[in-house]
């Protein structure tokens, strides 16, 4: 396929005479008659498919345009995709999130009018303060580190929901929250499974890595040798985790969701695709990151001001201030950084399987554009 702007006309404009599409135009419901089940709604300024329909349209029947795509094209593609399945990107997001932000919220509210929490204005411990206050600061904070733990198990199921709004949105379809959920059916165990060995995998090399600096650190004569392995492994465990993160961990995901192998076949599947393709999607991928970060962090930042102000003007309150508005936080950030990662994330699977596997021929005959 050649890929070019000359190609690629604006969706919706009219083609000149030399070069309007010769591909069939898709069937059209006839008069009195429903689409089919799941038939999809175009996309604004795609024009869907029709009678007559410029080449460049025919190329982008949803959200992004099936061919090769740059980096413009995957972060537009990525904010359509948002925009028009909020339910099942942002709102999914929020829900998970506001869900297990639940249980440090009430259980810090009960503690705090009930046996009180040891705590000072700044949100730290207080070790002047009794054995029931302390226990009970403990229990809060404990219970709020639980729920985040709980909130990111929800953002693993979010992003595979996302894996196939995305897919979805390729062709034009829009799904809903509940028809989202619906196409994680059966996946979801295997979801996890996923995201526990890869995580794992990275645990057990920090481990390794944290031990050899034991091991440096006792054994070594003088600082100066410390300082040397430092600056050799430091950069060297920094790369090496970047490697596995794009190699083994930025795509299994919607590999798992879209393909239906297994949780190593999923692993094998991110590692072929990112195969001499290493340089290009960690660049994208942790731009991505960076950018998600800062807009997350930039969303949330009056929220942790104002949890920080509340904590010194309401001394008595501070602990249930700080997990009130850290709470907050957690579910302003995650409705933007977890829709956008995993909506980047799942269009590069799309277009790595687009430069390999020609997926877009496949697309283009679900949406009706190729016979």
């Amino acid at each position: 396929m050649t890929d070019g702007p000359q190609h690629f006309p604006p969706p919706g404009a009219p083609p000149p005479e030399e070069s309007r599409s010769p591909l069939p135009a898709a069937a059209s419901p006839g008069p009195g008659q429903a689409p089919p089940p799941g038939a999809w709604a175009p996309y604004a300024g795609t024009g869907g498919p029709s009678r007559g329909l410029a080449l460049g349209a025919a190329h982008k029947p949803g959200a992004f345009p099936l061919r090769p795509l740059n980096l413009g094209a995957i972060y537009d593609g990525a904010f359509r995709i948002i925009r028009f399945n909020p339910k099942a990107t942002v709102g999914a997001a929020v829900l998970v999130t506001a869900v297990a932000m639940v249980i440090p919220v009430l259980l810090t509210t009960v503690l705090t009018f009930t046996v009180g929490l040891g705590v000072s204005s700044s949100g730290d411990i207080d070790t002047d303060a009794s054995t029931a206050e302390l226990v009970g600061a403990l229990a809060a904070y404990g219970s709020l580190l639980l729920s985040v733990l709980l909130s990111q198990v929800g953002v693993v199921l979010v992003t595979g929901m996302i894996a196939h709004v995305t897919r979805a949105a390729a062709v034009g379809r829009r799904l809903d929250l509940r028809q989202a959920w619906d196409a994680t059916r059966g996946q979801r165990w295997r979801l996890i499974g996923l995201t526990v060995v890869i995580n794992l995998m990275f645990l057990v090399l920090i481990t390794v890595y944290v031990l050899l600096w034991v091991v440096v650190v006792v054994v070594s004569p003088s600082a100066l040798l410390v300082v040397g392995w430092a600056l050799v492994t430091v950069p060297a465990f920094i790369c090496l985790c970047c490697w596995m993160w794009i190699r083994l961990y930025y795509l299994p995901v919607p590999a798992l969701m879209l393909e239906g192998t297994t949780v190593f076949g999923a692993i094998g599947r991110g590692w072929t695709l990112t195969s001499q393709q290493f340089w290009r999607t960690f660049g994208i991928g942790l731009l991505t990151v960076v950018m998600g970060q800062i807009a997350g962090g930039t969303l949330a930042a009056p929220v942790t001001i104002g949890g920080q102000v509340g904590g010194l003007a309401f001394p008595e309150y501070a602990a249930l201030v700080l997990v009130v508005t850290q709470a907050a936080a957690l579910v302003i950030q995650n409705a933007f950084i977890a829709p956008f990662l995993a909506s980047v994330a799942s269009i590069q699977y799309v277009d790595l399987r687009i430069r390999k596997e020609a997926l877009d021929v496949e697309l283009m005959r679900e949406a009706g554009i190729l016979s």
